[in-house]
């Protein structure tokens, strides 16, 4: 089952903050009771290790509390000039204790200073690449505790629409710079590391972990599929929108070159309009009319973290708010200077920016929600695992993806709905396995398996795609495709190539 954007948030939000923000620290540390000791005099009597001596409680309590993630002193003191860098520290502790991946936070000044200094292409692209991962993760943090307080309706909303807000702004960056190609791979592998990636991870750790029942028996786990089989017909049908302008730019006649292509991008353009009118209707669906099939857990279960308590927030909605417009301003700045780099990463790597933008983008903007996937499957909690991956994938397809089209159009870009052939081979066919993996309810490791192969058998990048005579596309060592032309495919052989 794809659970409510807010759930999601909610249950990955608890969790992580349950395990980063310590929230027993604050706790005094218990000493041995005096009564425990009167009644058991031979106990600790010559015994100095069982002996606890006497514990300054006031001390423990105040360290306790200015490392708690759920208070900090002087947050509310009446007194400004205490209250005001509580505050600031307050914010900035929650928000750096918030996920695992923020210590490479010190890569985002690194990022930063490399390009303002022009260092080689290959350390601003690594550098800007590894900071967006931190970054990423404190933007979903900040965005959480803004829903929190908002409702389910409110918050479900804005968990959507900053859901994938890292990839937009990589997207617009690149979109800004005339880069097609790197967005239209990006959205795409966006797509791809969602369903087979983070998908396929999840069913594997989690079917490898939960092998065995209690009498021994192999023993498979459980999701509901109905929402799930839903949501898989909405990446068909975005699916479909994808090949319908890659047969026609196919079909129509090559004597025209550029009527052609102004005539598939005008389709292109209300294609993606349609697309966003059918996401409102999802959200609604999801949020409003039918939020029932998307919260309730499979089995009438919770799929809230073990505790069952709706997480509180921990700090302000304005603080959050702070947090988030200066997150996205600092994204902005990595993401150009990490997509300035990619021509010349491209050239001196002998690699293709399609794969750059299929492959690695994709998990700067993901990484944390992968981690989430995968150890909420390891915890048997399905819902929230397959909820992740199709959810953001959902997004991408009909709201990143419509969107970049919109803004291009509205920047005198031609972006569309274009993907080569190929692309969209490779997405229809990712659609068809994960809809025959999801369709009983069910999942074990070689169902993750299957999904990481089908992966790395569509991805394998390719050794020469920037030659213009002969341009082979992806998955070479499985067919070769040679375009020998613009518009027509001269040949296509699915055995494998010969050196």
């Amino acid at each position: 089952m794809v659970l409510s954007f807010e759930t999601r948030a909610r249950a990955a939000h608890a969790i992580v903050r349950r395990t980063w923000s310590g929230r027993n620290s604050g706790r005094r540390v218990n000493r041995i009771s005096s009564d425990h000791e009167a009644a058991n005099p031979g106990l600790y009597e010559g015994s100095p290790l069982l002996h606890v001596p006497p514990v300054d409680e006031e001390r423990h309590g105040f360290i306790g509390r200015l490392f708690d993630g759920a208070s900090t002193p002087g947050k509310d003191s009446h007194n400004r000039l205490i209250k005001w860098p509580a505050n600031t520290f307050h914010i900035t502790k929650v928000t750096l204790m918030s996920n695992y991946v923020n210590v490479l936070l010190p890569f985002v000044p690194l990022g930063i200073i490399a390009g303002v200094l022009g260092w080689s292409p290959a350390a601003v692209f690594s550098l800007n690449f590894i900071a967006i991962i931190p970054l990423a993760a404190v933007l979903s943090f900040a965005t959480e505790e803004i829903s929190i307080p908002l409702g389910e309706t409110l918050g479900g909303l804005l968990n959507a629409t900053f859901g994938n807000a890292v990839e937009l702004i990589v997207s617009i960056v690149a979109l800004k710079k005339n880069q097609i190609e790197v967005v239209q791979s990006s959205m795409l592998g966006s797509i791809l590391s969602n369903l087979l990636l983070v998908m396929g991870s999840s069913f594997l750790l989690g079917g490898l972990v939960n092998m065995k029942d209690d009498s021994g028996n192999g023993t498979e786990q459980t999701f509901t599929s109905a929402m799930a089989q839903t949501t898989c017909s909405l990446l068909a049908l975005s699916a479909a929108s994808m090949i319908i302008p890659a047969t026609l730019y196919s079909i129509l006649d090559s004597s025209d070159q550029h009527g052609k292509t102004e005539s598939i991008l005008w389709h292109s353009r209300g294609t993606a309009i349609m697309l966003l009118i059918l996401y409102a209707l999802y959200l609604c669906f999801q949020l409003r009319t039918h939020k029932n099939l998307f919260s309730e857990g499979s089995g009438g279960t919770s799929s809230l973290d073990e505790g069952g308590d709706d997480p509180e927030s921990v700090m302000s909605p304005w603080s959050a708010a702070a947090v988030l417009v200066a997150v996205t301003v600092v994204i902005s700045f990595c993401a150009d200077y990490l997509v300035d780099s990619i021509d010349s990463i491209a050239k001196d790597a002998h690699t293709s920016k399609s794969f750059i933008g299929l492959i690695l983008i994709p998990i700067v903007g993901n990484a944390a929600e992968h981690a989430t996937a995968c150890m909420m499957a390891v915890r048997n909690k399905m819902d929230l695992a397959t909820g992740v991956a199709i959810g953001s994938s959902i997004q991408i397809a009909l709201l990143v993806t419509p969107l970049l089209v919109v803004l291009g159009w509205a920047i005198n870009v031609p972006m569309g709905l274009n993907f080569n052939i190929l692309e969209t081979v490779i997405f229809a066919v990712s659609v068809l396995v994960v809809t025959g993996t999801v369709q009983d309810g069910k999942s074990n490791y070689l169902e993750g398996a299957m999904n990481e192969l089908c992966l790395l058998l569509l991805a394998k990048p390719p050794d020469n795609l920037n030659q213009t005579a002969s341009r082979p596309l992806f998955i070479k060592d499985l067919a070769v495709i040679q375009i020998l032309k613009p518009d027509h495919i001269q040949s296509i052989t699915f055995l494998p190539e010969i050196p």
